[in-house]
């Protein structure tokens, strides 16, 4: 079976601070003068070299979301997460049009459950040079139901979850439509935060079409661990509402405008 093989580097994984679930250990992003490293600013929206490079094959870097140690995308004004997306995105886009990279990963860990290690708010880019994009997602993990659709970018909620239960998707007709993409996933996480304190974000691309994921985390169940079969939960159709009558028919949300 052909698979995606990558060697952590476990003496530079020993080095690394961990500040989610020991909270007394000092955080690495908070004094932005001791930061190395740095390839663009953008206020207080900071890209660098990951300083502990564990992945031998890759090369990590990392975007500092803010200043707010303590902040999350629900918390952002809508100026802040637009900018923020569009940053990303577009570095994620450099990357993978330098001709450096087979496969490009744009991903967030969010939580203890998320396999992050540090809890002020930031997202990862890692390149690897020689490996295969294919064997990382399909489309059909994009099929679901419709919650909403603005400026041909959808909003999904996955009928053929990745790993399982609610996984939203986001699928823009154009990449380039970041302010839209930037306020469903703002929608995503807020919602998945009402009921789950961990979550991750990826992005994907296939040429030039681009997909965003989130999914809640929480203990995976041991089905899809050993014999990768997903669970489909019994009420999309009512979550499916939830966030309409929500995000899309009230103004209520928690979301900063």
């Amino acid at each position: 079976m052909e698979i995606n093989l990558a060697h952590f580097n476990v003496s530079i994984g020993r080095q690394k601070p961990e500040n989610i679930l020991h909270s007394d250990v000092p955080c690495p992003f908070c004094d932005t003068s001791k930061l190395t490293g740095i390839i663009e600013r953008d206020g207080d929206i900071i890209l660098l070299k990951n300083k502990y490079n564990v992945i031998e094959e890759a090369d990590q870097f990392v975007l500092i979301e803010g200043a707010d140690c303590h902040a999350d995308i629900p918390d952002y004004s809508k100026e802040h997460i637009r900018r923020l997306i569009s940053f990303g995105m577009r570095h994620w886009q450099r990357m993978r049009a330098s001709g450096a990279y087979d496969m490009v990963l744009f991903f967030k860990n969010y939580g203890p459950y998320s396999g992050g290690t540090i809890r002020h708010p930031h997202m990862q880019l890692v390149g690897f040079p020689h490996f295969h994009p294919d064997l990382s997602f399909s489309r059909e993990e994009f099929e679901g139901l419709m919650i909403d659709e603005t400026d041909g970018v959808t909003f999904t909620l996955s009928t053929h979850p990745r790993v399982g239960f609610r996984e939203l998707n986001i699928i823009p007709q154009d990449a380039r439509a970041t302010d839209v993409i930037a306020d469903y996933i703002q929608i995503a996480v807020d919602f998945i935060r009402r009921r789950n304190n961990s979550y991750n974000i990826f992005f994907y691309h296939d040429g030039a079409d681009v997909f965003i994921k989130i999914l809640p985390r929480f203990a995976t169940s041991p089905v899809f661990i050993g014999y990768n079969i997903r669970l489909l939960p019994s009420n999309l159709e009512e979550m499916r509402d939830e966030i309409r009558t929500i995000y899309f028919e009230s103004d209520h949300t928690k979301c900063r405008t």
